[in-house]
């Protein structure tokens, strides 16, 4: 039900009616931030384990409860938060380093200016040539180890949750809110031990009533009937709790079928605060969703592509796309 269409589940409960489901879901993905340098990127494979209540409400109307955990193996650094700016203290620690070697330098010197000017160049120059290269050496394998740039290497495994509430008072009308857990197993490069919260609320409009099927012989003009309104929000915390900032989508989307084959595209302005943390001030990015679905005996097999564009180049953040890809199963029994 997670991957299904916008209006619910397959069956429409009547009033009073109380379904569970069991679910399952077994999924790949993979996070690519082009718009950071050195392309970082990041995967895991996550298993879930849960399942759905829902009771009908007349009218077409229903209230659903969706609760799942599981455990996520992670290559490279763990999913956050979208727009996530990775803080570097290095710097400080390089000029106080630097500014103590000045005044090394200064005071040998001065002590030795006389006596000794041409082998305390000669030294001088010899450390500081080595002194600079251990140190951008060593701060080149800090920010290749620390930020999980390059080709990401399996870390570890952490267990992530689920919890999703929604309520439909018609099937063309629907409130969700929901919380997703992530706890992060040890510290590991820019991962913090603990856990990480997202909290998200979204309001969908079907425009028409959903069925939209080619396969059955509708004409382009029906696709008119699977238009649909969406305003999501969510804000994002990491696991030493902080604030990573929040974001706003409204969206026009459209679904329909093609056979069996269920396909969900949506995208509109995303409306992004970011932190305090990141020194960043409040941009609107570009976000949207292509996501397909085939139903295959009692499970699902989906797939999903998230594109967003960023236009501002920023310290920490840079002007390009970012891509999280998706696919995998759902289970239900």
């Amino acid at each position: 039900m997670a991957h299904g269409s916008h209006g619910g589940g397959d069956e429409e409960l009547e009033a009073g009616e109380f379904d569970f489901t069991p679910l399952i879901t077994i999924e790949g993905h993979g996070g690519f931030e082009t718009n950071l340098d050195d392309n970082p990127k990041h995967y895991a494979i996550d298993g879930l384990f849960g399942g759905v209540f829902q009771w009908g409400l007349g009218n077409g109307g229903s209230l659903t409860i969706e609760a799942a955990v599981g455990p996520s193996v992670v290559w490279g650094e763990a999913e956050h938060f979208y727009g996530k700016v990775h803080v570097d203290d290095d710097h400080g620690h390089r000029d106080e380093d630097h500014h103590d070697h000045d005044e090394h330098a200064d005071n040998d010197h001065d002590e030795h200016a006389e006596d000794d000017h041409h082998d305390h160049d000669e030294h001088a120059d010899n450390d500081h040539d080595e002194h600079a290269e251990d140190d951008h050496h060593e701060h080149a394998e800090h920010a290749h180890d620390e930020h999980g740039h390059g080709d990401p290497e399996l870390k570890r495994t952490d267990v992530r949750g689920f919890l999703s509430v929604r309520y439909a008072p018609n099937d063309r009308l629907s409130l969700t809110v929901d919380w997703m857990p992530y706890y992060v197993t040890e510290d590991q490069g820019d991962d913090i031990q603990g856990l990480k919260n997202e909290l998200g609320a979204k309001v969908v409009w079907a425009l028409g009533d959903g069925d939209v099927d080619f396969a059955l012989g509708d004409g382009l003009e029906s696709i008119l009937e699977g238009i649909f309104l969406s305003v999501m929000h969510r804000q994002g915390w990491e696991s030493d709790g902080t604030w990573m900032g929040n974001y706003t989508d409204p969206r026009l989307g459209v679904g329909f079928n093609i056979d069996q084959i269920n396909v969900i595209i949506d995208a509109g302005p995303r409306f992004y605060t970011p932190g305090s943390y990141s020194g960043l001030s409040q941009r609107t990015d570009f976000a949207g969703e292509v996501e397909v679905s085939i139903p295959v005996g009692d499970a699902v097999l989906f797939a999903h592509w998230k594109p967003t564009y960023s236009p501002d180049d920023a310290p920490g953040w840079g002007e390009g796309w970012q891509h999280h890809l998706g696919t995998g199963v759902t289970f239900s029994f």
